[in-house]
């Protein structure tokens, strides 16, 4: 008889877990009450020779295969033991070019990404990344103390926190608009300061303030405009309805020049005999 093969073991949390080269495998629960761990996959954050990275070197940790249930807070939360974080930040894919960005305002910000994603999470030291790449596991998402919304909960907060507080807005665009005419005034007296003055090599910049602004034409303009072309087109397929009626106008016209001419040479004689000396 043939001996039965023997089940595999579970993987233990940090040991056995098969994980691309070079990342070390971290496994974390949603809660108690799951049993199958999930896997985040760290390593530190490093670039090639001469490529550039806005990411800090030596304090920067990746992770890979960060679940859509996880977010920058509770990544900051299961970290937070390695060391002090500086920031998170979920990536729908790597990006070495970029660094952490803020968004510029609180009522505007970018949808999260859905699905799986990568995290860029930046300590204030370098024991940190080295700190987390050690950890072992599970650790839990959601706790007592800090429960991670979840379901018809998580879909009521995502809304709650999509409504703008009216009154907060427009504090908000009241201040960007301040900042916005004090940075457009400085820019002009500045350009005022530097008009007209020459420079090193006696360069003299000259700008478009003192031109006169063109105005937009008006409704009424517009249409005035409009009917005057209307009515030129018109008066001028009237005339040239026909070819023939065309070239009639043309021999009728040369007829009237030539007619015109005569009569001009026979004044011109007309003239130059009165004006002849006859003293007998």
């Amino acid at each position: 008889m043939v001996a039965r093969r023997k089940k595999r073991a579970a993987p233990d949390s940090g040991s056995g877990v098969p994980s691309p080269p070079g990342y070390a495998a971290l496994p974390i629960k949603f809660s108690e009450k799951q049993q199958a761990c999930h896997y985040l996959y760290l390593r530190e954050h490093q670039v090639r020779d001469g490529a550039r990275s806005a990411w800090p070197q030596k304090r920067t940790l990746f992770v890979l295969n960060v679940p859509p249930y996880c977010t920058e807070e509770a990544l900051a939360r299961l970290l937070a033991p390695c060391g002090p974080v500086q920031t998170v930040e979920l990536r729908e894919k790597p990006d070495l070019a970029e660094g952490p960005q803020k968004p510029k305002s609180v009522f505007f910000q970018p949808r999260p990404v859905p699905g799986f994603r990568v995290a860029y999470v930046q300590f204030q030291k370098a024991k940190g990344v080295q700190a987390a790449l050690a950890l072992q596991g599970p650790l839990l998402v959601s706790t007592e103390s800090h429960p991670a919304p979840s379901g018809v909960h998580k879909w009521i907060r995502e809304y709650a926190g999509s409504v703008a507080d009216p009154q907060a807005l427009q504090a908000e665009v009241d201040a960007f608009m301040e900042a916005y005419d004090k940075k457009t005034a400085e820019e002009e007296a500045r350009a005022k300061e530097e008009e007209g003055v020459p420079d090193e090599e006696g360069w003299v910049k000259v700008t478009r303030r003192g031109r006169r602004p063109v105005l937009p034409r008006t409704e009424a303009a517009s249409l005035r405009v409009l009917e005057r072309e209307r009515r030129k087109r018109a008066r001028k397929e009237l005339l040239n309805f026909y070819a023939w009626q065309h070239r009639e106008s043309k021999m009728e016209h040369l007829a009237q020049l030539r007619k015109k001419f005569e009569e001009d040479k026979q004044r011109i004689e007309l003239m130059r005999a009165q004006r002849k000396f006859r003293p007998y």
